[in-house]
């Protein structure tokens, strides 16, 4: 099981001060905390991809290759790719490059967005939203896997001869993860393809994510790529902790209640009854996540938003130092525990280039 955390990148106002960082610290903090990601023992670090105010992730594969510069072992991911408006040529090409920056710690997580305007920005229709995720995706795997492609679509010109440069590192493409938050065709996408599904799992209530997993499970089994057990889930969350849970809860109220995303709504405790939200103690936040596996199984990638709202960098460091010290070591230990065999590790590139080779030498075997 992996441990990470993701971030969305937002400018935000820090309601105790009115200190807002500029679009440069705000970059430059975001790759202080993807380093201490790693100096914790976290296992993931992924960042959003945006391209309105008050964000500053527009270009996801130059943030973490500058990441992949400076860490050795973390594994860098997006939180999500836009599969709709981005070519996806650019991203065939810019994903294989950062594999080969990398030394293959790079997956890539698929999804629409939650902005609206983008797609006129980037020429696109949001009433064409579920085609062009699933024509884009389609390109997206012949391009990876194929070195001569020949195509034709509705959403975009054909493609005649063309290669996909740089091709995938040792051949194999990144492992993908489809995100979602509501939309059912994209766990239905990810299951005909036997790929990951991610649950963004952080503004829902848990009986909503549940039914999208079982159906990406279901679906998974129905193509034929294994047992429901033995599909491929991740899941997203939000945590503030302090030792002391009245402290947490007092500290972190004032950013919750303006946070750009779900400030001025339900209360910071209705959100947290509603949803996997845990402000409180190391302990609270280790409790809640265990019972993510009660309704959804167990899964492969758990991941958290620690840098939002306009949280200081102090306090990011160290919500990712109770994260490394007092809550990771238990959260293995315990996911850990009674996990079937049957359920799969979640991919690494190693993984993938083994299986590959596996299936190399069973072709060769049956010819």
């Amino acid at each position: 099981m992996q441990f990470g955390i993701f971030t969305v990148g937002d400018v935000t106002a820090d309601p105790t001060t009115g200190a807002t960082p500029s679009e440069a610290q705000r970059i430059r903090d975001t790759v202080a905390i993807a380093k201490k990601a790693e100096e914790v023992g976290l296992d993931v670090f992924a960042t959003g991809e945006h391209h309105n105010p008050p964000f500053v992730p527009s270009s996801p594969t130059t943030l973490l290759a500058y990441i992949a510069a400076q860490t050795e072992r973390i594994q860098l991911s997006t939180a999500t790719t836009l599969i709709t408006t981005n070519d996806p040529v650019k991203i065939a090409e810019d994903f294989a490059v950062l594999q080969h920056l990398a030394d293959g710690r790079v997956d890539v997580m698929l999804g629409r967005g939650n902005t609206g305007p983008v797609y006129p920005w980037f020429g696109k229709d949001i009433r064409a939203a579920i085609p062009l995720t699933v024509e884009n995706y389609r390109l997206l795997r012949r391009l990876w896997r194929e070195d001569v492609v020949d195509w034709s679509g509705e959403h975009r010109t054909p493609l005649h001869g063309f290669t996909a440069v740089p091709r995938p590192l040792d051949g194999v493409p990144p492992f993908v993860w489809h995100g979602s938050i509501r939309s059912p065709e994209v766990a239905e996408l990810a299951a005909y393809y036997g790929d990951g599904f991610f649950a963004n799992h952080i503004f829902w209530p848990a009986s909503h994510t549940k039914r999208m997993v079982q159906l990406y499970r279901q679906r998974y089994a129905h193509h034929g790529h294994g047992d429901p057990e033995q599909a491929i889930v991740g899941l997203g969350g939000q945590i503030f902790m302090r030792r002391n849970s009245q402290d947490a809860v007092a500290e972190f109220r004032p950013y919750f209640d303006n946070a750009p995303v779900y400030g001025h709504g339900p209360s910071l405790e209705e959100f947290s009854a509603q949803t996997p939200l845990t402000v409180g103690s190391p302990q609270e936040v280790i409790d809640k996540t265990l019972g993510f596996r009660d309704y959804v199984g167990d899964y492969q990638r758990q991941l958290f938003l620690v840098d939002h709202a306009g949280l200081p960098l102090k306090t990011v460091l160290e919500q990712l130092d109770l994260l490394g010290e007092e809550v990771l070591p238990v959260l293995r230990a315990e996911f850990a525990s009674g996990r079937p065999a049957r359920v799969p590790d979640a991919p690494t590139h190693a993984a993938l280039v083994a299986a590959a080779a596996e299936a190399d030498t069973a072709a060769q075997v049956q010819s």
